[in-house]
């Protein structure tokens, strides 16, 4: 997992990436019997969105990225809401393997949560390399966090989809591991490196955004080298703005869907 989700990046993710709603929190910690003796992984944990409302849940959480701004913001968050638990490790998921050595053995985890960001993994070698860490009853969630701004069904979304289309010269159709298809093909995944009892639920709700908001989800999502450059962003929103088809608030319909699997 290498993504260019620095410098201003990880500033913009962790200012309007989406949190998760309770639910979903609630869901985890009925499924794997999450206690307070628990040490959870949470695996592309960017800025923290996933592991800081874990942590009260739970005795540890190790947040997993290859991002080293991302992971100064998730711990410059958690400092702030007083979470004291959270271990902040520099690493993708190929180097799941040398967390044994963090763990100090292994069958000790009781769940592994990637959010958001399994698209940019190699998910059916981390399915296998996972399976030993997990106590009887651990396993892995795969969540994701909504369509991307650009990919819903409403005239808003389909207005900054053709004028990101139009910037980038590219025609934007990736999923980002949202898709029906995409659940379908880690479900498959998990029942082959050994996972049981697969579950899966949603959780919706409708949320409006303001313009800020739109542009900020938008560059939260923007590879570093691929950013408009400070200077010539307002030309760029500008243009984004003019692509609407109205103003703010712009509603949107957010789907989180969650994808479990344990072991014996």
């Amino acid at each position: 997992m290498t993504v260019g989700f620095s410098g201003d990046v990880a500033e913009y993710y962790a200012k309007f990436r989406r949190g998760y709603p309770e639910q979903v929190l609630d869901f985890l910690q009925g499924y794997f019997a999450l206690s307070p003796e628990d040490s959870v992984l949470d695996l592309g944990c960017g800025t923290g969105q996933l592991a800081i409302p874990l942590a009260p849940r739970v005795r540890a959480v190790i947040g997993m990225d290859p991002e080293p701004d991302m992971l100064r913001l998730a711990r410059e968050a958690a400092g702030e809401r007083g979470v004291r638990n959270a271990t902040w490790v520099l690493g993708a998921d190929t180097d799941v393997p040398s967390l044994g050595a963090l763990l100090g053995h292994k069958s000790s985890l009781a769940m592994t949560v990637v959010g958001q960001a399994l698209h940019w993994m190699r998910h059916d070698e981390l399915f296998r390399g996972l399976l030993p860490f997990f106590r009887v009853g651990g396993g892995i969630a795969v969540i994701s966090n909504g369509t991307p701004l650009w990919l819903q069904d409403s005239a808003w979304s389909r207005g900054l989809r053709s004028r990101l289309e139009h910037h980038f010269d590219t025609e934007l159709t990736a999923s980002c591991g949202t898709a029906d298809t995409d659940r379908l093909r880690y479900a498959q995944s998990l029942e082959e490196a050994g996972f049981s009892d697969l579950r899966s639920t949603t959780v919706s709700y409708t949320a409006e955004l303001t313009f800020d908001q739109v542009i900020g989800g938008l560059y939260s999502a923007i590879p570093a080298e691929q950013l408009p450059t400070a200077e010539h962003r307002p030309a760029f929103e500008d243009g984004i703005r003019a692509a609407l088809p109205h103003d703010e608030p712009f509603p949107e319909h957010v789907h989180v869907s969650v994808l479990v699997g344990r072991v014996g």
